[in-house]
């Protein structure tokens, strides 16, 4: 098993330990059937189509929206996915708003296989010393007990998480 086979069998194990829903693909050619399968139909969806990966996915998709503000579902390429937390990375690299990752009620995530590192530090190695201005680091859907301790899902961001591994 290489290092990043690894990394995936990790990362996977512990998404699935906070509620993700975890999605693996052997490439590009089967990422239309599997966004058929968890986008819901007739919803707003934004898409940034910023990487190669964005844009290919997005002539998958109805009812593209140019604003994350008003989608009910965000479906982007993450910066980066750490396996030791199942967590996953977006940042304000490009342009990029991440807070199309917060607003909308689900956030589908495209994580290229070679973007899971085994820890933070080694993504910070591998980011380098200047990260972006934003970075928020997500480990399943929002849940929050602040509320008369009770768990509740979806308060300070999506109630549904997607990760597609590709």
């Amino acid at each position: 098993m290489s290092v990043n086979d690894a990394n995936v069998a990790l990362f996977m194990e512990n998404a699935a330990k906070v509620a993700a829903g975890l999605h693996q693909i052997a490439g590009k050619d089967e990422l239309q059937g599997k966004l058929a399968e968890i986008v819901e139909q007739d919803v707003d969806v934004f898409c940034p189509k910023q990487t190669e990966l964005e844009k290919f996915a997005a002539g998958f998709l109805d009812h593209l929206i140019p604003q994350y503000r008003e989608a009910w579902v965000t479906v982007e390429e993450v910066t980066a996915a750490i396996a030791e937390t199942g967590s996953i990375v977006c940042t304000s690299a490009n342009g990029k708003a991440v807070q199309a990752s917060l607003i909308p009620s689900h956030h589908v995530a495209l994580v290229p296989r070679e973007k899971i590192f085994a820890t933070l530090d080694d993504f910070f190695v591998e980011y380098g010393v200047s990260p972006s201005t934003n970075m928020t680091i997500i480990t399943g859907p929002s849940r929050t007990a602040d509320i008369e301790l009770n768990l509740v899902i979806g308060v300070h961001g999506p109630e549904k998480l997607d990760i597609i591994i590709v």
